[in-house]
């Protein structure tokens, strides 16, 4: 996972948003849930509502302004960013 960067770690609502916001500039970040996946593999290990954002580095420098602007946007840190 060394060509991807994890860029946001939280509620599954901020997380879609960010989402959203990224594919429409042509950004398709990947999303990992693993509540939802430890569900359907039938045990749940994990906390609920919690997603993950994931974008390819060489995309990196064109989202990091639409990523700073939608926290701006909703009022959050972007000290969120891993």
């Amino acid at each position: 996972m060394s060509d991807i960067k994890r860029i946001y770690t939280g509620p599954s609502l901020v997380a879609m948003g960010l989402v959203a916001r990224l594919n429409e500039v042509g950004i398709s970040p990947v999303k990992r849930d693993d509540h939802e996946s430890a569900i359907r593999a039938g045990f749940a290990a994990s906390i609920a509502n919690q997603m993950m954002i994931f974008i390819r580095n060489d995309e990196m420098e064109r989202a990091q302004p639409i990523i700073d602007e939608f926290f701006q946007d909703i009022g959050e840190e972007v000290s969120n960013q891993k």
